[in-house]
């Protein structure tokens, strides 16, 4: 039948209600009109495959193939005269049209549309999925076989969110069966009904982009399902939008705070660790996991290449938290007159206690396997006894109930990163020195309000 015309123009407008790119009356008529020549054209070409079909130049066949284990399946399939429905540049191989003819709007559309070209190109001679797998079967052999390279703080969170939430849930369910709505609802659920936070439940989310690469890996999705649930904007699996209040903010010491912590630390077993929180913005575990051999007073810097984890009640050096956490940091004056310090004390303490530090101390499993002493460990007492990152755990009650003042050693490195941003430290060097695997990461200690910057502003507004 001929297009109605004018509930295709109020099918557009209800779709693009919230679209950026139709704001005015100009943009909304002629993306009417684009939107129906869209139509028109999806009609015609149904038309002409209908004519095709009635002159016989388009069939459908039943044809039988021999699959990858030898057995004979039959398809049934219709041949046309053009296989190929996206066009492309013939020197580039670039997609210039999407398979309506229409134009992409970004390159990225086109890379995208090329992509799952190539795709269903190669799904014609990939097996079709014959072996129904669940969840639970999916999850044991990624266990199995996929995840030897994974950090143990990893392979435990999965564990973690596998046992307590997932395996319940969907374990048993067929991973083909699952649909986007069903994940999307699920996160839904545990964000706005069992209130975790935002942060836990993209670990959820994480995990069902797991299943599903495992599951695709294996040939127990065909490529329209797992493009559907892991690759299509439109369609995939996503988080449910963040609410207004959830609390994102950088949390920064201001400078009256500081000079309190100032204070409270000094003098203590714990002024090391603090220190090299609120001056080089170091993670809680790379502090505790510093070894002497990675501090060089001479040029001042400190090289950050492990830090200390618990696995199964053990203490232990492990490789850092991504990459590019693997760094030297530069030490300000305050903190290497500190250390110069330090390291004389150490060197009274090897002598003065000799006999009780060797009683104390205790030898725990450093990055290559090898044993050490905590004796090496930078946050060490002086009489041998290691310093872990429980030890943080009493100061930051001391302080809530002393000062009513919210303490997580976290907040220190935030305080760094805000201080060196507001001091117009080039984005790139601060990346390097706070370890982030990404810029943008960084990038938010430059757009975070703090009591300071809000100083700068108002002395600025003054000036107009």
């Amino acid at each position: 039948g001929e297009l109605n015309e004018e509930k295709a123009k109020a099918d557009f407008r209800a779709r693009v209600k919230k679209d950026k790119r139709f704001k005015t009356e100009a943009q909304l008529l002629q993306g009417e009109k684009d939107d129906i020549a869209r139509l028109n054209s999806y009609q015609k070409a149904l038309k002409e495959f209908y004519g095709y079909y009635a002159q016989q130049l388009v069939k459908f066949e039943t044809v039988k193939l021999t699959d990858y284990l030898g057995e004979e399946q039959e398809y049934t399939c219709y041949l046309n005269l053009n296989p190929s429905t996206i066009k492309t540049d013939e020197t580039t191989g670039e997609v210039l049209k999407d398979e309506y003819g229409n134009p992409f709007n970004t390159k990225r559309d086109a890379i995208n549309a090329r992509q799952v070209a190539l795709d269903k190109e190669q799904e014609g001679n990939r097996p079709q999925p014959r072996v129904r797998k669940t969840i639970a079967e999916v999850y044991a052999e990624y266990c199995e076989n996929g995840r030897d390279s994974k950090a143990y703080t990893t392979i435990r969170k999965q564990e973690s969110l596998w046992k307590n939430h997932l395996a319940a849930r969907f374990g048993n369910r067929y991973v083909a069966d699952i649909t986007p709505a069903d994940v999307n609802d699920y996160l839904a659920e545990l964000y706005y009904k069992k209130k975790l936070s935002y942060r836990y439940v993209e670990g959820f989310l994480k995990m069902f982009y797991l299943f599903f690469g495992q599951a695709y890996s294996r040939n127990y999705l065909d490529v329209d399902t797992y493009n559907k649930l892991c690759v299509n904007k439109s369609t995939k699996i996503t988080m449910p939008k963040r609410k207004a209040d959830d609390d994102t903010d950088i949390v920064a010491f201001n400078k009256d705070e500081l000079l309190l912590l100032d204070n409270y630390f000094k003098g203590t077993y714990a002024e090391t660790a603090y220190l090299l929180g609120r001056y080089c913005g170091l993670r809680i575990n790379e502090t505790f996991g510093l070894k002497w051999s990675n501090v060089d007073l001479e040029k001042g810097t400190i090289t950050i290449d492990r830090q200390m984890q618990y696995q199964d009640g053990l203490i232990k050096l492990v490789p850092p938290k991504t990459k590019n956490a693997t760094r030297t940091i530069y030490m300000c004056s305050v903190l290497k007159a500190y250390f110069v310090e330090l390291a004389q004390k150490r060197a009274e303490n090897e002598v003065r206690f000799a006999d009780l530090r060797e009683q104390k101390r205790r030898l725990i499993e450093d990055m290559d396997g090898s044993k050490i002493y905590s004796t090496d460990l930078v946050n060490c007492l002086p009489n041998g006894t290691i310093q872990t990152v429980n030890s943080f755990k009493y100061p930051s009650r001391d302080i809530k109930q002393r000062y009513q003042m919210e303490f997580k050693y976290h907040y220190l490195r935030h305080t760094y990163g805000t201080m060196m941003a507001e001091m117009n430290t080039p984005t790139h060097l601060l990346c390097n020195q706070m370890g982030h695997g990404k810029i943008q990461v960084t990038q938010q200690y430059y757009i975070a309000i703090s009591k300071s910057g809000i100083d700068i502003l108002q002395q600025n507004l003054n000036r107009l």
